[in-house]
């Protein structure tokens, strides 16, 4: 018995640490915190872009949805108003230059830009057996009464409009045969002159012509022009606008609220033509556009 109680002592003894041994807590590992995360670069399908509808050409217009939180948008350097759902329209003069810009400043400041192609147009030489001054008695009456014709017809077009008219799809304001083109070159008896800035629809004097689309009637000429006649110009909103030309009478007013397709007048042949039609002229700001790549195909 005593040995193994010795024997039990020294296990005992050597569980034991010594006295001059002391424990040492054991370090706790350091933790470094979480970086910040870091935004991931947007998908291609998530980047901010423009939608454009039709195509970029020399007498064409386009309608666009801008990026999600535009603040403001430039073409070719001018700002252009965006609509509150985003969209805007852009439209390209008979003789715009090859390419145009679009840059959309966002609400963070980044910029979105857009290059377009514009394509070409292809152009006739018209010989029209009229005047060069239309209806003036005389070169020296034309230059007397064309300086104030042509500020009417600005301070017209520089009026402030709001309709969504430039929304909707365009419609022919009458049908028939089609007697001048959208940006012919006009020779008159011999002398040339600017570019045909409309088309013209051949049709009997007296024919009723309607609202190409919704707008407000911004110059309804009181006496003819010498060149136009008995004009009639109608705001779409955005600047963009119809002129109809030589007409016989005209149904509407200045400040009047036209609906699409709501007749307007009526077809003559006053003014500088040779016969009865109807010269339908869309202009946006400066650029003058071919009413029938907004109207389609006549009839339809």
């Amino acid at each position: 018995m005593r040995g193994a109680a010795l024997v039990l002592l020294a296990i005992a003894a050597a569980c034991v640490p010594p006295a001059d041994t002391e424990a040492k807590p054991v370090p706790r590992p350091v933790v470094q915190p979480d970086p910040a995360p870091q935004p991931l670069p947007p998908r291609a399908s998530e980047r901010p872009d423009f939608a454009l509808a039709g195509m970029a050409g020399q007498g064409a217009v386009l309608v666009g949805q801008a990026p999600g939180d535009t603040r403001s948008l430039t073409f070719d350097g001018k700002t252009i108003p965006v609509a509150g759902d985003g969209r805007f329209l852009i439209a390209f003069d008979r003789d715009a230059a090859p390419t145009a810009r679009l840059v959309a400043t966002l609400a963070d400041g980044r910029a979105v830009e857009r290059t377009l192609a514009v394509a070409a147009g292809s152009w006739r030489i018209e010989h029209i057996n009229a005047p060069y001054r239309g209806s003036a008695s005389s070169d020296a009456d034309f230059e007397r009464r064309r300086p104030a014709e042509l500020a009417q017809i600005a301070a017209a077009r520089n009026t402030p409009v709001v309709s969504d008219g430039w929304r909707q799809t365009f419609r022919w304001p009458v049908t028939g045969r089609l007697s001048g083109f959208f940006g012919s070159q006009r020779v008159y008896q011999g002398k040339p002159g600017t570019y045909h800035s409309g088309t013209d629809v051949a049709v009997p004097a007296g024919t009723p012509f309607v609202a190409p689309a919704d707008g407000v009637v911004v110059l309804a000429a009181a006496t003819p022009f010498t060149l136009e006649g008995n004009l009639l110009i109608v705001d779409h909103g955005m600047g963009l606008s119809s002129a109809f030309l030589h007409c016989q009478r005209l149904d509407v007013k200045v400040g009047d609220r036209v609906a699409q397709g709501q007749p307007l007048g009526t077809v003559g042949r006053t003014g500088r033509a040779t016969g009865p039609h109807l010269h339908w002229g869309l202009k946006w700001r400066d650029a003058r556009l071919d009413p029938g790549k907004l109207a389609g195909a006549m009839g339809r």
